[in-house]
């Protein structure tokens, strides 16, 4: 399950559960955002396209933090000119932690909907150590 939403001028694949860093948001940390702007949603049951937004469907997300993306460097020259310009630069993030994905007032996706195995496979390497130790214990 996934949706395609736009922020900042940027469009994004987002999933419950998963976190983004996006343009600076001007919320509070830990502070929550519902995005309305969905132009995509994939479920079970289908595809919602929207054209251009999807109707009714909002993203909840939370703020985990703001940080600063790494330096980019724009180094401009004039070949011949003696003319150089060198110059940095930082963007201002937003880490957003994605919680649901809601259409039309009922929720497709949560992120407490996201859980992982509760046991991890066993492996053939696994199982061979595994045989090995007990055929020691036996001896």
């Amino acid at each position: 399950m996934y949706a395609i939403i736009e922020t900042g001028g940027k469009q994004l694949r987002v999933e419950p559960g998963r976190f983004y860093d996006v343009e600076r948001l001007a919320v509070d940390e830990a502070g929550k955002v519902s995005i309305d702007q969905v132009l995509f949603i994939q479920n079970d049951d289908g595809v919602h396209i929207g054209q251009p937004l999807v109707a009714g469907a909002t993203v909840e997300g939370t703020v985990m933090r703001h940080l600063r993306g790494r330096k980019i460097i724009v180094y401009k020259m004039r070949p011949k000119k003696k003319t150089r310009k060198k110059q940095g630069h930082r963007q201002e993030l937003t880490r957003l932690m994605i919680d649901s994905i809601t259409l039309g007032g009922t929720t497709l996706a949560s992120s407490e909907a996201v859980t992982a195995p509760a046991e991890a496979p066993t492996t053939v390497a696994a199982a061979a150590v595994a045989d090995e130790a007990t055929a020691a214990a036996a001896e």
